[in-house]
């Protein structure tokens, strides 16, 4: 009997997307809103966020362009928990016990706050950087970037519908 292997680079191949990095301190459906005047697209926070098995928890906004046949996807980077830490509320300088844990969907961009991930495998580079320039013209944004895929080490977190 034959053994296959299926490899996660092989999916990615064939699933063509552009991702973008944003770096601002707005809220996600701040963010969303101000993209939807920009770019001219229709941002809508999907019913369930994204979770993971760390319990953490990733606001994600979806568009459905009919026309040019792509999704979009605003994604957070980061999720911050508060938790309870029981031996600090213990000890004899007791503070109010709470931790904050921050967690990434893609640890290994800590400093983006927000992805854009588009679906499309026939944008062309003019276009990516057209779409970047509309997002930098937004104010509140510090920053905004094409980000390349292939150097990802967790490119199954951006594996979502």
């Amino acid at each position: 009997m034959a053994i296959k292997k299926l490899s996660l680079d092989d999916f990615f191949d064939d699933e063509g997307f552009t991702l973008i990095g944003i770096h601002t301190s707005l809220e996600d459906y701040r963010l969303a809103y101000l993209l939807n005047l920009k770019l001219r697209i229709h941002l809508k926070r999907k019913k369930n966020d994204l979770d993971f098995s760390n319990n953490a928890w990733y606001s994600i906004y979806e568009w459905n362009d009919e026309k040019q046949l792509n999704t979009w996807n605003l994604v957070s980077n980061i999720c911050k928990l508060e938790t309870v830490n029981t031996e600090i509320t213990n000890s004899l300088f007791a503070d109010s016990g709470k931790l904050t844990e921050t967690f990434y969907l893609l640890p290994e961009l800590k400093k983006v706050n927000f992805l854009l991930k588009i679906s499309d495998e026939q944008l062309t580079t003019n276009e990516i950087q057209k779409i970047i320039n509309g997002i930098q013209e937004v104010a509140q944004i510090v920053t905004a970037y094409s980000i390349d895929i292939d150097t990802l080490k967790f490119k199954n977190n951006l594996i979502f519908n």
